[in-house]
């Protein structure tokens, strides 16, 4: 059975002071008002997972209003006959002395990255709907977490690649011209950046095969491609060889970066491209409609890919995901998500709108902290 959350506590988290839910290992939907605290839950299963969450708030933010000591989470997760006990949170931490959140698995503190040894989570929020227009940044923050999905240890790269990237800056920025600390920084640069390259080209790699061998259906299917030096090099040369061509290039351009005040070249300036496969057309061209179909496509896509080929389908968080579709897609959607046998945590302000899976799914009403047991009506 794929992992999933059986129980969730929360203490003095958003607009919660205490609460604790039993879940099924299904689909879930969460009903209520706009404000009453729906996205809160989701958000607080998205730090089950390395990261700031799915809103990418500070940990401050995530305190309830009004309380100074914090905020705390605590899950059991369920599957294959077993069960483990994650807690995180800012609960006793002095915010302004540590940094990032405690981790606790079976109440021994870990790296946040032990999470991913037992849960695994992806999501799609209302704000993802600009992702294809918005900023490149967005789109590289959506590779990677598709990315830390699959490679766990795609994380810690990321974090050496950037602190790597600030120290070199800081030489610039600094007028430094000391060789020997230029060429040490350099080389973390493109030992990490390489492997973020590398990780992003086999994730995509593989998703793109796990897209082609699925039926045509009601989410279009996606054609996915990288932009950036560093990520087109892979698999035109030795890795070794990729590596070390990046170094050289940061060294030549260190007078360059100086100018400009940053970092010019590397997988921190790469692009993620979508494009409508049936339409042949840029996902930035599509309608709204149509590039919410896509994007829904590459995460089940992506869930499927988890399942076949790693064991385990992530838990999915789906923010007001059936607001905008039409009931055929509703319902394409619903079966979808039983087939991949994932639970799957979604909201709406209307629980009609998953009146189709009654009987199917766990229905829960959420009113300003408290959270009770319902039925689509």
């Amino acid at each position: 059975m794929n992992a999933y959350v059986s129980k969730l506590t929360l203490t003095n988290f958003r607009n919660y002071a205490a609460l604790s839910l039993n879940f099924a290992p299904g689909m879930v939907a969460f009903s209520g008002d706009n404000g009453a605290g729906k996205t809160n839950l989701l958000e607080a299963v998205s730090l089950l997972a390395p990261g700031r969450g799915l809103r990418r708030a500070s940990y401050d933010e995530m305190a309830r209003e009004g309380q100074s000591d914090g905020f705390a989470i605590h899950a059991v997760v369920a599957g294959n006959g077993d069960e483990s006990e994650i807690g995180t949170g800012t609960a006793g931490m002095d915010l302004a002395a540590e940094s990032g959140r405690r981790v606790r698995i079976n109440a021994t503190p870990k790296p946040a990255e032990s999470m991913l040894e037992w849960l695994r989570v992806m999501w799609i929020t209302p704000s993802m709907d600009a992702l294809f227009t918005g900023p490149a940044a967005d789109r590289r923050r959506f590779l990677d977490r598709l990315v830390l999905v699959t490679e766990p240890g795609h994380g810690q790269r990321s974090i050496a690649y950037e602190k790597a990237m600030r120290n070199r800056k800081r030489l610039l920025t600094d007028g430094s011209n000391d060789r020997s600390w230029f060429e040490a920084i350099e080389a973390q640069m493109a030992e990490s950046g390489t492997a973020i390259a590398a990780a992003r080209v086999e994730t995509l790699r593989l998703l793109a095969s796990m897209i082609a061998a699925l039926p045509d259906g009601p989410f279009p299917h996606a054609d996915l491609a990288l932009a950036g030096t560093l990520e087109g090099r892979i698999g035109e040369l030795p890795a070794v060889d990729v590596e070390e061509e990046f170094r050289r290039a940061l060294a030549a351009g260190r007078e360059r970066d100086r100018t400009a005040g940053r970092t010019l070249e590397g997988p921190h300036r790469s692009d993620l491209l979508v494009r409508h496969r049936p339409k042949d057309m840029p996902a930035e061209l599509c309608s709204t409609g149509e590039q919410k179909a896509l994007l829904i496509g590459i995460i089940l896509s992506h869930a499927r890919l988890c399942g076949d080929v790693f064991g385990n389908v992530p838990v999915l968080l789906l923010d007001e995901i059936a607001a905008h579709l039409d009931a055929g897609r509703r319902a394409a959607l619903f079966s979808i998500l039983e087939d991949l046998g994932c639970q799957a945590f979604m909201t709406g302000t209307d629980a009609s709108l998953f009146a189709s899976i009654r009987g199917r799914a766990q229905f829960l009403t959420v009113d300003q902290g408290a959270v009770r047991e319902s039925e689509a009506r």
